[in-house]
């Protein structure tokens, strides 16, 4: 007698949003399915990018001290043109999605999970000791390529921070305006903003070293 042939049972799936589905998932990852199958966190940076999952630890303090003042500083200015700045949002850029450390939108973000970079105005990444190439090259190409107005970077290179303002032009982003610490940077588009990049970095009044 000739055996039943059996089809393996497909692997289950978590009745919540489960990182153990990065486990058993081998089809292309997609942003729509990373935002349905994978749980919101707090911790690492889930990205999606060409089909696969990204997932990055948080940077070091430096890079959080300045994710914490400069969207603070940034959205009181651009609340003036009516634009809504956030950190590390999820951002939609067809099947992929990146996570930028700073988000300029068209219009509030309020109630919902991710956004369409269509909305974006302006991206900026803080520039990690570990990322980079990610951060000085290739997240400007994909930004670019979608037509996002504007990039700006932070870099902290030595722990000096500097800050430069790119506008897209023919499809390439071409400087507008930089500064680093100890002078001011300036920028009149997409809104009035101004700082001295010095101020966004914690530095200890001198003798109030903790020992640990």
């Amino acid at each position: 007698m000739a055996q039943a042939a059996f089809a393996p049972e497909p692997a289950p799936q978590p009745a919540e949003p489960s990182f153990d589905v990065l486990r058993w998932h081998d089809e292309p990852w997609t942003a729509q399915l990373a935002l349905d199958l994978l749980p919101e966190t707090n911790g690492p940076k889930v990205e999606v990018l060409s089909g696969s999952v990204i997932v990055t630890p948080h940077a070091g303090i430096d890079h959080q001290s300045v994710e914490r003042e400069l969207p603070y500083l940034l959205h009181r200015a651009a609340r003036r043109e009516g634009l809504w700045v956030y950190p590390e949002i999820n951002l939609v850029c067809g099947k992929d999605m990146f996570i930028p450390d700073i988000a300029v939108l068209r219009s509030s973000g309020g109630g919902r999970s991710a956004v369409d970079i269509g909305e974006a105005v302006l991206l900026g990444e803080i520039v990690s000791p570990g990322n980079r190439r990610k951060d000085v090259i290739d997240r400007p190409r994909e930004y670019a390529a979608a037509g996002v107005p504007y990039f700006l970077r932070v870099d902290l290179r030595n722990r000096v921070p500097a800050l430069a303002l790119y506008e897209l032009v023919d499809g390439e982003y071409r400087p507008l305006s930089a500064a680093a610490a100890g002078t001011t940077f300036v920028m009149r588009q997409p809104f009035d903003f101004s700082v001295d990049p010095a101020d966004l970095l914690d530095e200890e009044a001198p003798g109030s070293g903790t020992s640990v």
